[in-house]
């Protein structure tokens, strides 16, 4: 709760939020005052699971693509990045660093 207190997300700037599992890797844009999804991407996404190999870092970086592509597509650019309870390394530092690569910013 210390990491989530302090963000909000609107509908210009939604709330990036990440769940990682132990196998999965999974984030959606979040509008908090409607209560909405914008755009969600995960590892278990159809239409990129047959593509993803490599490790988990991997496919963690091409999550971060999938969901830049998505926002920057309903002309979202400008997010909020919620990492929950995991520290900023690794897996979620990848999503994140390939996700500011392909246009997000945040």
């Amino acid at each position: 709760m210390r990491v989530r207190r302090g963000l909000f997300g609107t509908g210009e700037r939604p709330r990036l939020a990440v769940y990682r599992s132990s196998k999965q890797i999974y984030a959606q844009a979040i509008d908090d005052q409607t209560g909405q999804t914008l755009a969600s991407a995960s590892s278990l996404d159809k239409e990129f699971k047959e593509n993803l190999s490599g490790t988990k870092t991997d496919v963690a970086k091409s999550v971060g693509e999938q969901i830049a592509n998505r926002l920057t597509a309903k002309g979202v650019t400008s997010v909020i990045f919620d990492r929950r309870w995991y520290r900023f390394h690794g897996r979620v530092k990848a999503l994140a660093d390939s996700a500011r690569e392909h246009g997000l910013q945040f």
